[in-house]
């Protein structure tokens, strides 16, 4: 299973800011289709959709940075 995975190096700070952005915009678009579906109005999906992802875009990206400080599960020699 090892051949599949690497835990170095770490994920750079860059790359987790770029993950989490174009995955909230995928969500985003979720977010405002389901809202529209059951509220049947553009503006408020809309509004549903931008205000819930931005607020988990900011919480995912901290939570993401302090599981990247928490050692459990890694195993600290790789080879």
């Amino acid at each position: 299973m090892r051949r599949y995975f690497t835990w170095s190096p770490h994920q750079g700070q860059a790359r987790a800011i770029v993950k989490t952005l174009c995955y909230r915009l995928f969500m985003v678009l979720i977010t405002i289709t389901v809202a529209w579906a059951i509220t049947g109005n553009g503006t408020e999906a809309v509004s549903i959709g931008i205000v819930t992802n931005v607020t988990k875009t900011f919480t995912y990206y901290f939570y993401e940075r302090a599981w990247d400080h928490i050692t459990w599960g890694i195993d600290p020699d790789p080879n």
